[in-house]
């Protein structure tokens, strides 16, 4: 596929969510022949990123931090921290469901008006929620961790939204309850959706746009190896001494 070939439309500028002194403008991919699996699956390779039914890339004036992120799963080794957090979590039981359930609203809610309530989501609502999570562009799945009780029940914890693209996984969005923060869960979706690569025999799991600059943003970058498309191009970024003595 040829990107000259298509419609793309651009917004104005308006004040980045993310680093606060720059502003934001994003390419948006408005062609109906876009809209669906096969075309929304090459746009991930142009560094592109969905928000509900609309796919976009940063197109930023004079600022280009945001760097889209793929995870090399073939070759994915887990650091010492990242077994850890699997072992922390092994005692959960996780769920599959191939739609976004009305019962994932009050855990939305809450993870967004506890954890988020400095951003741009905040507060929280059904209609974003629904909005910005559902999507008619691919085939979705969601990722429940569900954490035992001591009555033997089971308290959903967290939710990992992920579409299913021709070569690989995206990993949309994730969000759990606060009071488990210390478990690392959203670190423990992002190891179970390399899994599930590794699984289909597919190559990357898609992390979105990380961001050196802004800490919250600041955390795709400890699955090695990865790759950033910078320039129009993947590069790819292997573990380094620093990064072995760091996990240490």
């Amino acid at each position: 596929m040829n990107s000259t070939s298509f419609k793309l439309g651009i917004t104005e500028t308006f004040p980045c969510n993310y680093l606060p002194e720059k502003q934001e403008r994003l390419l948006i991919a408005v062609d109906d022949r876009l809209q669906n699996n096969q075309s929304y699956s090459w746009l991930m390779t142009q560094g592109f990123r969905r928000s509900g039914d609309q796919s976009y890339r940063p197109h930023c004036p004079d600022c280009n931090a945001c760097q889209s992120i793929r995870i090399n799963v073939a070759n994915f080794k887990p650091s010492k921290s990242q077994k850890k957090t699997i072992k922390r979590n092994q005692a959960c039981v996780i769920k599959y469901s191939d739609h976004l359930k009305d019962s994932y609203y009050p855990l939305y809610e809450q993870y967004i008006n506890t954890c988020h309530s400095d951003g741009s989501m905040f507060p929280a609502t059904y209609q974003q929620f629904k909005s910005f999570l559902s999507s008619n562009l691919t085939e979705q799945f969601f990722i429940e961790t569900w954490n035992k009780q001591e009555d033997g029940s089971l308290e959903l914890i967290c939710v990992a939204v992920t579409d299913k693209l021709i070569n690989g996984l995206s990993a949309v969005y994730t969000f759990f309850h606060p009071k488990y923060q210390r478990q690392s869960l959203g670190v423990n979706s992002i190891l179970s959706q390399i899994a599930l690569c590794q699984e289909k025999q597919v190559p990357y799991l898609y992390l979105g746009y990380q961001i050196d600059d802004c800490k919250k943003m600041n955390y795709k970058n400890r699955y090695f190896p990865y790759e950033r498309f910078i320039n129009g191009q993947w590069q790819l970024f292997e573990k380094s001494s620093t990064d072995r003595e760091f996990d240490k």
